[in-house]
């Protein structure tokens, strides 16, 4: 359980214990589970748009940039920069919408924090991120603490050797300039967002802490009088012999472990199954666990459940269900900017629950923490991405390499989590072989990190002949759920949804993972004039019928719950930088689709 210190009550500076220890580290699970101080508030910000603060004018890395903050010794010292005379932004955001000059802004931005901190050695210091979009170097003190690539996962450093006792500074290079190279590429159809967008904190921790740890149920037979669940953590060191103890109080469950040369304990728990109330949307039920390392204790809820496939049929605890879902940006409910509160989670996923949805596809990369821990409260499974989107370059091996980090980064975070059941990896990628390779090698490796839950990528089927759509992609071998995206009624003609036919040769669950259209909310007229509610609502009338007919349809993802910022969507009057194809307005309004598909899924 999360504990509160007590120096929180000092309003600018907060304090800090520090210790020693090595600053580079794999993510923490459960990081809320530690005693932790929020970084978040106003940070001065410094907007640097040929990177001077960084290179020099041969743009080549300087010993002595805006990083080690310099500060005035003598009259006569040259110093062209002063974070301290700069303004403020609030921690976490996105400059965009901070900053009416930044809106466009693609570049580097320069954001310090102060702190305090007091000396301690039985303890360790994490300097943890929630977010930043997108190449980010992080320095405490002056010295390098760690460089961080991918805009939408969380990182931490060990800075227990960087701090001292009395006023610390933490200073952030913030990049998000777009690259071919990069995941996502140069071009994608969502805001940019740059900035610290997820919360900042200072984590402390135990010398010998668990890194990561798992508990999952496992499957078993219907009538099973016993059920087992799996348990295995790791160790921050590889270090034998350390107690690790379970304990679930409401199931009178305890069991102890011993770590083993690398510092990892795995075995089984068992449990009565008339004892044990799995998480489903209708009892979203977690349990609450307490995890021992030597005398250290950390605390989660965890709920249990099991998902599997069988022939063209989704199980959730051995039960076929069809998933009522709808796409989400992780962008605010009321205008844009990127979401990052408890309270921004909860309105968009009230009204997918108002819509009749029980599973929401978290769209086109991870959410912050906090999206996915209230679905799981509010009972709505979840489809997680990474931003594997549109044309990766997939010959280049350090693309892999980040594709890899983020997946590897989005379950670390989340795989404790009941109501996660697919791990996505991609969205409408042409085909080719080198696709075929890259995309291949991020559903094995996704496997070997977690085998409990389903694969999918969101496939593109574009054309038609004779109104008969047959998907066909090499990807189906590694998916454990075929999914992919249509839009009968926006890129093609709406009269053409009731010729449709849809061959779908696998033997796997079907998703329709977007379909949809763009209207203006507010604006009325003929079910064919294009961007009014009427033509939105027409669209979704013809494509629920269509979908009904699909042999193995197991669920839906309309694009999308909200309207949300794009560069690519430039009509004056109708888009102005906004995707209209949401069933909700940017400012919250209802469209009439939005019924359409509430009414469609109470069918369901």
């Amino acid at each position: 359980m999360k504990k509160l210190l007590s120096t929180l009550m000092l309003s600018v500076s907060v304090v800090f214990t520090v210790s020693a220890g090595d600053f580079t580290l794999p993510l923490i699970q459960n990081v809320n589970a530690y005693e932790t101080c929020s970084l978040n508030g106003d940070w001065n910000y410094i907007v640097d748009v040929q990177e001077e603060g960084f290179y020099d004018y041969r743009m080549k890395p300087m010993r002595n940039g805006f990083f080690i903050n310099a500060k005035s010794q003598k009259p006569e010292d040259l110093i062209e920069y002063d974070f301290d005379k700069s303004p403020t932004m609030k921690i976490p955001s996105d400059w965009n919408t901070q900053d009416e000059k930044l809106f466009f802004y693609e570049g580097t931005v320069w954001f310090k924090k102060c702190f305090q901190a007091v000396p301690m050695t039985e303890c360790r210091t994490l300097l943890y991120f929630g977010a930043v979009n997108y190449d980010c170097h992080v320095w405490v003190n002056g010295k390098k603490a760690g460089h961080h690539v991918g805009g939408f996962t969380p990182f931490n450093y060990d800075i227990s050797d960087l701090l001292k006792k009395g006023e610390n500074t933490v200073i952030v290079k913030v990049d998000n300039k777009r690259h071919a190279e990069d995941v996502p590429t140069q071009i994608f159809d969502w805001w940019n967002y740059g900035g610290i967008t997820r919360d900042v904190k200072l984590v402390k921790v135990p010398i010998n802490y668990l890194e990561n740890y798992d508990l999952q149920l496992k499957k078993a037979a219907n009538k099973a009088k016993v059920r087992e669940l799996a348990f295995s953590a790791k160790m921050n060191t590889k270090e034998a012999g350390h107690l690790v103890e379970v304990y679930i109080p409401e199931l009178k469950l305890k069991q102890q472990f011993t770590t083993d040369a690398d510092g990892q304990v795995s075995g089984t728990l068992k449990v009565a199954a008339k004892k044990l109330q799995l998480w489903c949307p209708e009892n979203p039920k977690r349990y609450d666990v307490q995890l021992t390392l030597d005398t250290g204790m950390v605390a989660d809820s965890i709920g249990f459940r099991t998902i599997e496939t069988r022939g063209k049929q989704i199980l959730l605890n051995g039960k076929p269900i069809f998933l009522k879902g709808i796409s989400i940006h992780n962008e605010k409910p009321n205008g844009g900017g990127r979401a990052n509160s408890v309270e921004d989670a909860h309105t968009l996923l009230s009204w997918a629950k108002e819509l009749g949805c029980n599973f929401v596809r978290l769209a086109h990369y991870p959410h912050h923490e906090e999206m996915v821990r209230e679905a799981e409260r509010m009972g709505i499974l979840v489809w997680s991405e990474i931003p594997v989107y549109w044309t990766i370059a997939w010959t280049n091996p350090n693309t892999f390499a980040n594709a890899k980090q983020q997946l590897t980064d989005m379950i670390a975070r989340d795989h404790n989590r009941a109501n996660v059941i697919i791990w996505s990896i991609a969205n409408e990628t042409p085909h080719s072989a080198e696709r075929d390779k890259f995309l291949g090698g991020l559903a094995k490796y996704a496997r070997t990190l977690d085998n409990t839950r389903l694969i999918s990528m969101a496939m593109e089927v574009t054309g038609a002949s004779n109104y008969v759509n047959r998907l066909n992609d090499n990807m189906n071998e590694y998916v454990d759920v075929v999914s992919f995206n249509q839009y009968i009624g926006w890129y093609r003609d709406v009269n053409d949804a009731p010729k449709m036919k849809w061959v779908i040769p696998y033997d796997k669950p079907v998703i329709i993972s977007e379909f949809g259209g763009g209207a203006r909310y507010g604006y009325h007229g003929a079910k064919n004039q294009r961007w009014t509610e009427e033509f939105q609502e027409n669209l979704y009338k013809e494509n629920t019928a269509m979908l009904d007919k699909i042999e193995g349809l197991a669920g839906t993802t309309p694009w999308i719950l909200k309207d949300f910022r794009s560069p690519r969507r430039v009509l004056p009057g109708v888009q102005d930088y906004y995707n209209r194809k949401g069933l909700v307005s940017d400012k919250g309004e209802k469209k009439l689709a939005f019924y359409v598909l509430k009414k469609w899924y109470e069918t369901k």
